[in-house]
């Protein structure tokens, strides 16, 4: 696929010791940016995917913001999407530091010592594999995303402590740092498509050869999503679960999405009774707790056809 890049002037020559890497498609990361830019640390270089946003106006806010920065920066452009996996494999290839920190583009860095805290380390410990969490400290969330912030407080922003339990599960490349020779022996799976589950099952693979360090090193996920579009993001996982499923079955049927699943298959009439879990999740007026059950419920009967 043709790409194009723009560099700032910082970038030839220079010899980071971590590679941030961010992909992103019709966001805006000029605030992310700014935010990594006025923390002051050196050692660093930056590198983002627009992978097919096909909007001038934000290229030109992207390629202003680099062309400000002490950081050294590069920004790669798509033509067309190539999707998660394959680009945030592209990102690694344009990287030249040592270590890789796979940051989106709508994360915001909960301490003005965050990139520093990553350099740090890297350079103390060196680590295959680190995940630094992620939180809604900094989101105030609209009406409409009030389901996607419940959902997220209950399962997803968790502390390093509890993220050690299973190291696996816990890691999404909202904020993941990677090893070069980890990521050259195991890359993203080019084979999954649409959203989902492509960093859990890389992660599977990896635990199996090398330790995860989970730490408290978190960063805002200001990109929340209204109801209707969580719903669309797990119909387009359930293929990619299927797939998790087929590669890792001695893992996966430890969690309680495949375990709900399961049982869930064994319900008569599934496909006439599920798009009545949807409609009552997408009712905004409901209470919050009741609609994420019936969000987390609609995706286990999706997921039923893959178990």
């Amino acid at each position: 696929m043709t790409e194009q890049t723009i560099d700032n002037s910082a970038w030839a020559g220079a010899q980071p010791a971590l590679s941030v890497l961010i992909p992103f498609k019709g966001d805006d990361p000029v605030r992310l940016l700014a935010a990594l830019e006025g923390e002051g640390a050196s050692g660093a270089e930056i590198v983002l995917l627009d992978d097919g946003s096909a909007q001038a106006a934000l290229t030109s806010r992207v390629s202003e913001q680099i062309a400000r920065m002490r950081l050294p920066a590069r920004l790669v452009t798509l033509e067309r999407n190539e999707g998660r996996s394959r680009g945030r494999n592209r990102l690694v290839r344009h990287a030249r530091a040592r270590s890789l920190l796979f940051l989106d583009s709508d994360m915001l860095p909960d301490s003005a010592r965050f990139l520093g805290d990553w350099l740090a380390l890297v350079a103390t410990e060196d680590p295959p594999v680190a995940f630094g969490g992620f939180s809604l400290a900094q989101v105030q969330a609209r009406p409409d995303q009030a389901l996607h912030c419940a959902m997220a407080s209950h399962a997803e922003t968790l502390g390093a402590e509890d993220r050690r339990k299973a190291p696996e599960k816990h890691l999404f490349t909202s904020n993941l740092l990677v090893r070069r020779d980890v990521f050259e022996a195991e890359a993203f799976d080019e084979r999954f498509t649409g959203w989902g589950w492509e960093d859990v099952e890389w992660g599977m693979r990896v635990a199996r050869r090398w330790p995860i360090l989970h730490v408290d090193n978190p960063a805002t996920h200001l990109g929340l999503d209204t109801a209707r579009v969580i719903a669309a993001k797990y119909e387009q996982s359930a293929a990619n679960f299927a797939r998790v499923v087929d590669a890792h079955l001695d893992v996966v049927r430890t969690y309680p999405s495949y375990r709900a699943a399961r049982l869930l298959k064994l319900a008569p009439l599934r496909r006439l009774w599920r798009p009545l879990l949807k409609a009552y999740a997408l009712i905004e007026g409901a209470p919050v707790k009741s609609r994420a059950f019936a969000m987390r419920l609609y995706r286990a009967a999706l997921y039923a056809e893959a178990v």
